[in-house]
């Protein structure tokens, strides 16, 4: 331990050995993702939407609906702007629920959501429009896709929160 003294302030500088410090730190990663894994209560949702206001948006009332809940991670939340990078990024057998953006400019939901079931089979997936969509047309040109529910944006978080669980059930 090293005490400085600066224009009447005072500092503690401890110096740790970096190795074990990055040891533990790493340790404690590996835990928490492993409780994470093993929590019956954290849901996985990736949330694929070129507009970056809405990705931060929907993260963050995510991560407020989980402070409401109390300590427990319920909803665990990855957010890409761009479907190429997500695709590049994905990691199968990892999430419960993808939300999917349909207007994307740089690739098409409908073989964006293709090419995810093509690595994962088990994520459901909701597609969200601004503007109004023919779920049924949808449904019927891609019945086999794994495409849930759709989300007419713009939507409240309380009601985002409640149709993601309920495809969650």
């Amino acid at each position: 331990y090293k005490l400085y003294n600066s224009n009447r302030s005072s500092f503690l500088v401890v110096f740790k050995d970096l190795g074990n410090n990055i040891a533990c730190q790493q340790s404690e990663q590996r835990q928490q993702q492993q409780e994470e894994k093993l929590s019956p209560f954290t849901k996985r949702i990736l949330i694929v939407d070129d507009d970056t206001d809405i990705t931060f948006t929907f993260k963050k009332g995510f991560e407020a609906e989980n402070e409401k809940v109390g300590n427990r991670v319920f909803f665990k939340v990855d957010v890409y702007n761009n479907p190429l990078r997500a695709l590049s990024e994905f990691k199968p057998d990892f999430y419960d629920l993808i939300l999917i953006d349909i207007n994307m400019p740089t690739m098409d939901r409908l073989e964006f959501s293709a090419k995810i079931l093509d690595l994962d089979v088990n994520p459901r997936i909701c597609l969200m429009s601004s503007g109004m969509i023919n779920q049924e047309a949808l449904a019927e040109q891609h019945p086999s896709r794994g495409i849930g529910c759709f989300i007419t944006k713009p939507v409240t978080i309380e009601n985002l929160v409640q149709r993601v669980k309920a495809e969650l059930d």
